[in-house]
């Protein structure tokens, strides 16, 4: 299954393009083995991951029809 993952903010510097389209993801572990894999400098950045929209702070599944977004730390006001 293909997946196409958008890039937000100074993840955008570190992986050259504000999107990406990876195979084989199943779940949001092997989402981040496969990315730290391509873009061993991503390992070094905070960054949170959005499946349908929602933060994820654990091991989730990723469906055919999930969207998928790589964001960096960010604040408010």
């Amino acid at each position: 299954m293909k997946k196409e993952i958008h890039i937000f903010g100074s993840l955008v510097d570190v992986i050259g393009a504000n999107k990406i389209t990876l195979e084989e993801i199943h779940d949001s572990d092997v989402l981040l083995n496969v990315l730290h894999h391509k873009f061993p400098l991503l390992a070094d950045k905070k960054m949170v991951i959005a499946i349908d929209k929602k933060i994820i702070t654990s091991k989730t599944i990723v469906h055919s029809s999930s969207e998928i977004a790589l964001l960096p730390p960010f604040s408010g006001g």
